[in-house]
């Protein structure tokens, strides 16, 4: 299984020529299983301007194993993510994606992203990323 960051299905829905949309489209195409975060679906349905494409990417979501926060337990380690990082120097921009970062690492599942506050988290971390 591989959860897959909304920074990679908004290439993908956008149809930008990227590594990472490349990847997406392999694993989909492979019928990989994919799995994403509820924060995810809430990143990209926001961007979403036609009511016909958020529909029709809701029911595909709707398809996908979403991985949740276990508890409580899995925001405190994502406070201990980004105070890892931040304690080697290495300032994370968006507390969410220590928050799915978490989740990742909970589960041991790899992440495909486009998005350098998750490479690194990887160096800070048990985090495992998946290479394009």
């Amino acid at each position: 299984m591989i959860l897959v960051d909304s920074s990679v299905w908004i290439d993908f829905l956008n149809g930008q020529n990227s590594l990472e949309r490349l990847a997406l489209r392999k694993l989909i195409n492979k019928s990989a299983k994919i799995t994403i975060t509820d924060i995810v679906v809430t990143e990209v349905l926001q961007g979403i301007k036609r009511e016909s494409d958020f529909e029709a990417v809701k029911t595909f979501f709707e398809k996908l194993p979403i991985q949740r926060a276990k508890s409580t337990e899995t925001y405190v380690n994502a406070a201990r993510i980004y105070r890892s990082c931040r304690s080697r120097g290495k300032t994370i921009r968006r507390t969410i994606d220590c928050v799915i970062a978490a989740i990742c690492i909970e589960n041991n599942i790899p992440i495909l992203h486009k998005d350098s506050d998750f490479d690194l988290i990887a160096s800070c971390t048990e985090l495992q990323v998946l290479s394009v």
